[in-house]
């Protein structure tokens, strides 16, 4: 499908990570029509880290959350001015605080009217809520950017976005398409590692790949009735319980967590239509050499980074909202049945002009 308007936007996004704001410049018609531009990213201070974690989970806009979102909006501001290019409208993401489709709720903040006054461009945020409010899951989002993308591979393909949660997109023959929250990413293990030794992350893997996996735990974790729900299915970074890691030694600990994420996508392969010829691995978790040992010890097929194939996989997120605001400016649909179990395909986001 190509439109005829073809826009320059801006895509900011803020994972549940916590590392700070991804800015990406695309050029799109909302169709298959996509060029990558620009990217960089605007690493958080310590301190906004710490405002914004200490607000996960809530559902009130009280004060807490208010100072955490003029804070967190003030770097987006700023990341757009730094990063200086224009563009015809700015995909804002926002933070996710609370993300529980189940009950009907997800919220994101950002003041996307404060970020379209500053920086004098169009902003549509908010990409979320109509279809969690028309009863799908409201996330993953990235999908259709990934099919537009992946529109000259061989498939079956499945991409695999590993951030704060695991997501999969399938691309199977012709247009189909299965998206769904595999499990947890990378959130889990950066706890851990912060919690036992002030670190952001565990670097290249290098903590997990000392230690040995609990399989006991990963057994009692692996029974979550998560894994036996059919998709389209998404998650909070809050959903999982692992306070059972807290009787093991750092070197066990973060193997454990780490083989948790790993196992978590060999599950998910059971509910893919076929067999995928490859996995090309994007976010943070593709930096993580045990999660990719891991990954390419338990599918038994070849697992790759998506630099492979060309592709930015620092970049891919943000230009993926870049490509949602193009697509909710031209009415398209953000979200489908088959990536957020919605009934019918729906366009989205709040719109902002300066």
């Amino acid at each position: 499908m190509h439109s005829s308007e073809v826009y320059t936007a801006i895509g900011l996004m803020s994972g549940t990570s916590l590392d700070g704001v991804d800015v990406a410049l695309l050029r799109s018609d909302g169709g298959s029509y996509v060029e990558a531009l620009a990217f960089q990213s605007f690493p958080y201070d310590e301190a906004l880290r710490e405002v914004l974690r200490a607000c996960f989970g809530r559902r009130a806009h009280d004060e807490a959350v208010k100072e955490a979102e003029a804070l967190l909006t003030g770097a987006h501001i700023e990341a757009v001015a730094s990063f200086g290019h224009p563009a015809d409208v700015i995909g804002f993401h926002g933070q996710t605080l609370t993300h529980d489709p189940a009950a009907g709720f997800t919220w994101q903040i950002g003041d996307g009217a404060l970020l379209a006054r500053e920086t004098g461009m169009e902003v549509v945020c908010d990409f979320r809520s109509a279809d969690v409010k028309a009863g799908g899951q409201g996330a993953p989002l990235v999908p259709l950017y990934h099919q537009a993308l992946a529109a000259p591979l061989e498939k079956p393909l499945a991409i695999l976005n590993l951030g704060g949660v695991g997501n999969m997109t399938y691309l199977g023959e012709g247009e189909a398409l299965l998206a769904f929250d595999t499990g947890p990413g990378n959130a889990l293990i950066d706890d851990f590692v912060k919690e036992r030794l002030s670190l952001p992350y565990d670097k290249d893997g290098a903590l997990a790949l000392q230690g040995q996996a609990d399989e006991a735990r990963l057994a009692g974790w692996l029974s979550d009735p998560y894994f036996q729900k059919s998709p389209p299915k998404s998650l909070d970074r809050q959903d999982w319980d692992v306070s059972g890691v807290a009787a093991l030694p750092d070197a066990a600990g973060a193997c454990t967590l780490t083989e948790f994420t790993v196992r978590s996508v060999l599950e998910s392969l059971k509910y893919l239509p076929a067999r995928p010829k490859r996995f090309l691995v994007t976010g943070g978790g593709r930096k993580n050499k045990a999660i990719m040992e891991g990954l390419r010890r338990v599918l038994d097929m070849p697992v790759a980074p998506v630099e492979e194939v060309g592709w930015n996989g620092d970049a891919l997120e943000a230009e993926g909202f870049a490509y949602l605001a193009v697509r909710a400016k031209l009415g398209l649909p953000l979200t489908l049945p088959e990536t957020t179990g919605v009934k019918e395909p729906l366009s989205g986001g709040v719109f902002y002009k300066p």
